[in-house]
């Protein structure tokens, strides 16, 4: 019988790391040499928090756009089913300092200046449950996360 393969966030203790946070989970190198980064962007304390899905959805359609602008090679973002941050997929290497750098910026655009039009894909054709986004929450949540101070580091608070 063929062993299980081993998924890396399940081994993560999620009680000993300090949230808001930036984590490289891993980079696997194709067979012609490129490299994709898998990275944790852990938005709140695991296990004490979830942002709500309305909000965690606009956060989500939002930073699609403000990452990709931001990180060179973005491919996606997706939200961990935990409500508590995302998965970053991105070509090439990339310092979990820079990352931190694009999220917050990315966080704080959302906190202080977003509008309803900053939101992609909020319509019944361009989204699977458009009814379900929150500017409001959204904007309350990268307060609160920006205020707290990313790190670039899950265990020690190196807040960039």
């Amino acid at each position: 019988m063929a062993e299980k393969p081993v998924v890396e966030s399940f081994q993560l203790d999620h009680t000993k790391v300090k949230a808001p946070y930036v984590r490289l989970i891993d980079e696997e190198e194709g067979p012609k040499g490129d490299v994709i980064s898998n990275y944790d962007l852990r938005l709140v304390q695991p296990n004490e928090h979830a942002i709500p899905t309305a909000g965690l959805h606009t956060i989500e359609h939002t930073i699609a756009v403000l990452l990709r602008e931001r990180i060179p090679g973005y491919i996606d973002c997706s939200p961990f089913g935990c409500r508590t941050g995302f998965h970053l997929l991105a070509w090439g290497r990339h310092s979990t300092e820079d990352v931190a750098k694009a999220l917050k910026e990315s966080l704080e655009f959302i906190a202080s200046e977003a509008t309803w039009e900053d939101v992609p894909g909020t319509e019944i054709t361009s989204c699977g449950n458009y009814r379900d986004h929150s500017l409001f929450s959204a904007k309350q949540w990268c307060r609160d996360i920006v205020d707290a101070g990313i790190s670039s580091d899950p265990f020690e608070r190196k807040v960039v």
